[in-house]
Order: C-alpha cells, then sequence, then structure tokens
C-alpha cells in the first residue's frame, strides 16, 4: 500500500518532465530561427503580417511590408520564416508549378480517347443541339395529364396573376 502514492508521484513527475523537455525544444527551434534571419527572407509575424525582412540587428528586424513601408519588430514577434514559394503563393498570389505547362490534365476524357479530328467534331456537334429543361407538353410519350393537375396548374397561374401573394410567415392583415 505504501508504493502506490510514491508510483503516481514517479509518473507525475515524468509527464512534467516529458512536457518541459519538448515545450524547450519547441522554444530553441523558434530562437534557432530566429537567429538564422537574413535580409530577402519572407516571413509570417505573430499578429499574421506578412513582410520581407530587410534589416536584421541583436534584439530587432526592420520588415518591409509593401512600397515604403518599412517597420521595426522584436526578433520575438517574428513567427515563421516561409520559403520563397510559400510568400510568392501567400503575398503574391504567384502559384509555383513544378510540373511543366505540358503536363496538364485536360478538362474532359474525350482527349483522351478520340483523335484531334474526332473531338473538333464532337464538340462542334454537342454546341448545336439545344437543350430543352421545361416541363414537357402532357400529350408527348402519350401520356395525358390527369384533372389534378391541370386543376393545379390552373391554380399556380393564377396565383403568378394576382397582385400579392400570399404571406406565409404569419403576417396576416386579418385580426
Amino acid at each position: 500500500m505504501n508504493s502506490l502514492p510514491l508510483l503516481v508521484f514517479i509518473v507525475l513527475i515524468a509527464a512534467m518532465f516529458l512536457m518541459t523537455r519538448s515545450t524547450r525544444k519547441r522554444q530553441q527551434q523558434a530562437k534557432d530561427m530566429r537567429n538564422e534571419l537574413q535580409p530577402g527572407n519572407g516571413v509570417r509575424t505573430i499578429g499574421g503580417m506578412y513582410a520581407t525582412v530587410k534589416e536584421v540587428s541583436e534584439d530587432t528586424v526592420l520588415l518591409d511590408a509593401g512600397p515604403g513601408v518599412e517597420l521595426l519588430f522584436a526578433k520575438n514577434a517574428i513567427g515563421a520564416v516561409l520559403t520563397d514559394d510559400e510568400y510568392n503563393r501567400i503575398v503574391h498570389g504567384i502559384e509555383h508549378d513544378l510540373k511543366s505547362d505540358s503536363d496538364v490534365v485536360p478538362d474532359d476524357a474525350s482527349s483522351l480517347t478520340e483523335t484531334d479530328d474526332e473531338s473538333a467534331d464532337a464538340a462542334a456537334a454537342s454546341d448545336d443541339k439545344a437543350v430543352d429543361l421545361g416541363k414537357k407538353d402532357a400529350t408527348e410519350g402519350g401520356v395525358e395529364e390527369s384533372a389534378e393537375a391541370k386543376a393545379d396548374e390552373a391554380g399556380t397561374t393564377e396565383a403568378k396573376a394576382g397582385e400579392e401573394p400570399k404571406k406565409t410567415d404569419g403576417d396576416s392583415d386579418a385580426k
């Protein structure tokens, strides 16, 4: 029975040691990252501002945030040093393609199965056909509308022709 409190105490000490060790490791990595700052690096501050490093001193960093905008920050305010590709993608919207332009995936699979002449003919033929997305007439296909369907259709036509639509939100004029 006496060994149980001692075992719990040892487990707690070990857990605290592991947590502080990982925290110190992260802090050391952040310190190393800040000490390796060089002019020209793209950075993100802990406040979320993206800028380019202009000058680095002992405790401060001069950042170029745009044309004519230079800001002085503490080194501790630098949250991350970004790669050139990542900085350009975020700040300038420039996507860097790792593949060449010839490896573009087609929009449809027709170019994979047809020759160029056939795909041009198929595209021209598909553009000529009109697509009807409306209701079909009741007499098409040999099916006649029921009397209820005709009455419903007539009711919706009258509702459309009416001056005011019915209020369904509970906002009625009747008291």
